[in-house]
């Protein structure tokens, strides 16, 4: 093993990571990134394109366990971005990669915005393509449908799309999923379909029965949001994070 990589340790030893602060660590006990990316099938040699990796919690684990044989596309934010949120998560991102060349130093940062037509990697040589709590933003910007058609451009035959998104009851409007956050699992999959993909397997690893979805701040006045501050602050952290599908599609 070099000391780059995890190759020999895979997923639990990326884990471990001194980059990784306690604060996202904590985090562990509501996204299990050990059973989300071992269901995912990503291995060490894995070719990987994270969607909008935001803040970089699960970049934390995915580029040291594919620094020796893979290879991690973060594929963030336009970098022309109108959004001021979307400018300084990707500053932060860049800011973060460049403090630690030794572990970050083999990703290539890319960018997700389909109405740009920007390039997010290698098409059709990758054998991941993930996003983690996403699929609802595309949805409010109207490019849902063409997120996932590029998803399958970037997939080799046989590749996997991982998604894991808060989930809605079923029956839930389209204008109540895109307000508060919570995505049918029938609408994820619609979408996925649509793009060429075969559903290959759900799992209930990211499941929060606690949760209702049904929030007056949708998924946003739970942890680690919090956006109603301190009404009914108790409750919120009693429940935890979301309730969360987990699908692995697959491209045939």
């Amino acid at each position: 093993m070099s000391s780059l990589g995890v190759a020999e340790g895979g997923i639990e030893q990326a884990m471990q990571s001194p980059l990784r602060s306690d604060a996202n660590k904590a985090r562990d006990v509501y996204r299990h990134p050990a059973q989300t990316l071992s269901f995912f099938e990503v291995s060490p040699s894995s070719q990987v394109v994270e969607i909008w990796p935001g803040s970089g919690w699960y970049t934390e684990i995915l580029a040291p366990l594919l620094a020796d044989k893979g290879k991690l596309y973060a594929a963030h934010f336009a970098k022309q971005s109108p959004v001021s949120y979307f400018q300084k998560s990707r500053t932060a991102f860049l800011a973060m990669a460049e403090a630690h060349p030794d572990v970050y130093g083999k990703m290539e940062i890319t960018e997700f915005h389909p109405p740009s037509k920007v390039v997010s990697g290698p098409n059709a040589q990758v054998d991941h393509v993930l996003t983690f709590r996403n699929v609802h933003n595309w949805m409010k910007a109207g490019f849902a449908d063409e997120a996932f058609t590029e998803f399958y451009q970037l997939l080799k035959p046989n590749g996997i799309l991982g998604v894991v998104e808060h989930r809605a009851k079923p029956g839930t409007s389209m204008q109540d999923m895109i307000a508060s956050g919570y995505v049918t699992e029938d609408e994820v999959i619609r979408m996925a379909e649509k793009a060429g993909f075969v559903l290959e397997a759900r799992s209930d690893i990211n499941a929060n029965p606690k949760d209702t979805s049904v929030h007056p701040a949708g998924v946003w006045s739970l942890p680690p949001s919090l956006r109603l501050g301190d009404e009914n602050r108790a409750e919120y952290l009693a429940i935890g994070e979301s309730d969360r599908m987990t699908l692995k599609f697959r491209k045939p």
